[in-house]
């Protein structure tokens, strides 16, 4: 059974194939995702690997959790699932965009 590793605290020039070099110490690596930002396509520091089993995925924790790869030192442990995010956009009203509150813009009445 696949399992996904969490890998954080990357340094920003670390690439998909360092990782992929560094976890296949540990086993099977079937998937890498380095984590870019959507506009910039710089690297977010995190990255997903994809181990082929439970025992690799339990050697590569004790592996490489706290290693130092790039002069910055791991958190490598098992991902969570993904969290449901709302829809984003303008709702929920956190303080930002308020849309149309009915508030008029005055007008008509004013003599200059």
């Amino acid at each position: 059974m696949e399992v996904k590793l969490y890998v954080g605290n990357l340094s920003y020039e670390t690439t998909e194939d360092d990782i992929r070099t560094l976890f296949a110490q540990a086993g099977t690596v079937i998937e890498v995702a380095l984590i870019k930002d959507r506009d910039s396509g710089a690297s977010k520091g995190f990255a997903f690997v994809t181990m082929s089993s439970q025992d690799e995925a339990k050697k590569a924790i004790e592996q490489f959790n706290g290693k130092s790869l790039g002069n910055r030192e791991l958190t490598v442990n098992p991902a969570r699932p993904r969290e449901e995010r709302s829809g984003g956009g303008y709702g929920g009203n956190r303080g930002g965009y308020r849309g149309n509150t009915g508030r008029g813009g005055g007008g008509g009445n004013r003599r200059y």
